[in-house]
């Protein structure tokens, strides 16, 4: 089985090309659906995050409030840090019976979306490294339109991240997307190809 890790900043469009993996063929992990499953009400992550960040990270229904807490870590590397302690290793636990599970289903090609991939994860654990990329004036305007941010909110979810140009070179495979979505579909089915061709 063919392990990739799939990364890419925020707004980059890495979740589309997950999207045409899957629909192409590959087995995916989704690592944000993970974390939201790690901080369900009731869980030992949640508790935890509640010990460290206070009450006021938790909405009326008992539920996380991801965007207090968001804006809790945004500014604060130590902040970040700490919620990462508190979250990674229930997030790597459930990946790995995943992958076990493809593993010995036979899959051919397994995709772990990791948005924090070089943040939080040894890149060496995987087979190849693809990177989705888009110039940081688009990633910045796709925040500002499609999710609502303001100018202010965009440069600080983007500076949270290491710089894409540090990831592209520890990537295998780059794919742009600074154009439109049929070039960035492409892009990924040229990449796809090769990645079949490895399995």
């Amino acid at each position: 089985m063919l392990s990739i890790a799939l990364t890419g900043n925020i707004a980059s469009g890495k979740s589309a090309v997950a999207e045409l993996f899957r629909r192409w063929g590959a087995t995916l992990i989704d690592a944000d659906r993970l974390v939201r499953e790690a901080q369900m009400p009731g869980g030992e992550v949640l508790r935890a995050i509640v010990e460290r960040f206070g009450v006021g990270m938790l909405r009326p229904d008992g539920a996380l409030d991801r965007a207090a807490l968001r804006a809790e870590v945004m500014e604060d590397a130590d902040s970040r840090a700490d919620l990462n302690r508190i979250v990674h290793p229930e997030v790597h636990r459930r990946r790995a019976e995943l992958v076990a599970e493809a593993r010995a289903r036979g899959d051919r090609i397994l995709v772990s979306d990791i948005p924090l991939l070089f943040e939080v994860m040894d890149p060496a654990e995987f087979d190849a490294v693809v990177l989705v990329d888009s110039p940081e004036e688009i990633r910045r305007a796709r925040l500002m339109e499609e999710r609502g941010l303001t100018p202010e909110e965009a440069d600080r979810m983007i500076r949270a991240q290491l710089p894409a140009s540090e990831k592209r070179a520890r990537s295998d495979y780059v794919i742009d997307n600074v154009t439109d979505r049929a070039a960035l579909e492409r892009a990924a089915a040229e990449v796809w190809r090769a990645l079949l061709a490895r399995a």
